[in-house]
């Protein structure tokens, strides 16, 4: 008898429940058709009518009143509020009057359509909470108390939809950045090198670039968002025409192929600017930040530590302050003093020592081109580093003078003229005797 109930539950009752469920849960979906399903949507609101659809390669485009890329971020949004929205409670069927729910002037009329099920929702006023919104369902000729939130449907327009995005960057694809102003270009150039890739300056000069800045020249392209689009017609050739001056063009080389964009800033007090991708392409009006950003001197774009070398390429460091001498030797990958080769020294203390010369960038530039050294005590340095390569070439040098203002003035190897680095960096050079391992002795290799 146990094992007869045990079956009629299980075969029975259990699924009558789970039916029943599955039943009421379909009822409370506003929609039965899935996001993924939906190949086509119109939004038509009291100001105009916007037809999507989707392609299995290209994604959504926007069609209708003109053929563009659609914002798909956007669009995703709006389909998963619809597909994911549940119904409170039916509040009328067929119901005679519409307006006392805002449907006879709805805020806007959602078709979506998928393989033979098409759906259209007229989107009313605000329900009794904030976060509900009456909805007639054509299909049932049913008025319904949603969850969706009017804040997802309320003032959208063509320009919400549409793509603003002005350039097509992934910053890991781009192999080449040319940045060309009225007098002068910037090349910058990425160099495949484990374990990451780097970046270098090929024009004007050749030089190691800052990875930092390049990596937010890169963030910032993919950033670069229209807050107005112009469309080719009379009112694009009448903003061209005002358009003379290029402030920077930004060419962006990859696999794929190039981009380039030109950024225009007719009046600077105005606080317009614009970029321009292709003589028959839209204008589109930008935050006038852009064009700050991507109007930078060399030097911005440049490796700012001042040394000149990494530690990997430092055979032989010399250090020399008022009040001590030594010099560090890099014997497969282990540090020795030079006059105590026997002796150990304390790993942890060189390594930090040595990343911090090495790393230490340049704060503020003082002069572009090395003159007199007085004024900022470089004639006899507080400090002085000298790094040499395993070819006993030099390959680093910095030269550290008097401070102002909790900062130091400094001379590198790598960047011409003097600049400020921060002061702190004086009071973490160690001493002989912190150098060395309280271990005493090198254990003797047989």
């Amino acid at each position: 008898m146990l094992a007869a109930l045990g079956l009629y539950l299980y075969l029975v009752e259990f699924p009558a429940k789970q039916s029943q469920e599955q039943q009421e849960s379909a009822k409370r979906k506003l929609v039965t058709l899935e996001e993924q399903a939906i190949t086509s949507l119109t939004f038509k609101s009291d100001r105009e009518e916007l037809v999507f659809e989707r392609n299995a390669d290209k994604g959504w485009t926007l069609i209708n009143p003109i053929r563009v890329e659609a914002d798909t971020r956007e669009l995703r949004s709006l389909l998963r509020a619809i597909v994911l929205g549940s119904v409170h409670r039916v509040v009328e069927e067929n119901p005679k009057a519409l307006a006392p729910f805002g449907l006879d002037k709805p805020v806007a009329a959602i078709t979506i359509k998928g393989g033979s099920t098409e759906e259209t929702l007229l989107l009313g006023d605000t329900g009794p909470l904030s976060s509900t919104l009456y909805v007639f369902r054509t299909s049932d000729h049913t008025v319904l108390l949603t969850d969706l939130a009017p804040k997802d449907f309320v003032n959208k327009s063509l320009m919400t939809f549409r793509r603003k995005d002005i350039l097509h960057v992934i910053s890991g694809e781009i192999d080449r950045v040319r940045l060309t102003y009225p007098t002068t270009e910037i090349v910058l150039y990425r160099v495949s090198d484990k374990p990451k890739p780097k970046w270098k300056i090929r024009y004007p000069v050749e030089a190691e670039a800052d990875l930092n800045e390049v990596r937010m020249l890169l963030f910032r392209l993919e950033d670069l968002k229209a807050m107005g689009i112009v469309d080719p017609g009379p009112g694009r050739d009448a903003l061209a025409r005002t358009l003379k001056h290029v402030k920077v063009k930004i060419t962006l080389h990859a696999s794929e192929g190039d981009q380039t964009v030109k950024l225009y800033q007719p009046d600077p007090s105005s606080g317009e600017a614009f970029a321009e991708t292709a003589p028959d392409a839209p204008l589109y009006r930008i935050n006038p930040t852009f064009v700050k950003d991507f109007t930078k001197e060399l030097y911005h774009l440049q490796d700012k530590r001042l040394l000149g070398a990494d530690d990997t390429d430092i055979a032989m460091l010399s250090v020399k302050t008022h009040t001590e001498t030594y010099t560090l030797i890099n014997q497969n990958g282990e540090w020795v003093l030079e006059d105590r080769p026997t002796e150990n020294v304390d790993s942890q203390t060189v390594n930090l020592f040595v990343s911090r010369i090495v790393n230490v960038p340049a704060e503020e530039r003082v002069v572009k081109q090395p003159g007199p050294l007085a004024p900022y005590g470089l004639v006899h340095p507080v400090a002085e580093f000298v790094a040499t390569g395993k070819d006993g070439k030099l390959v680093g040098k910095l030269l550290i003078g008097d401070q102002a203002n909790g900062l130091a003035f400094a001379m590198g190897h790598r960047l011409p003229g003097v600049y400020q680095i921060r002061a702190d960096l004086l009071k973490q050079i160690p001493t002989r005797t912190a150098l060395l391992s309280p271990g005493g002795a090198k254990a003797s290799t047989p």
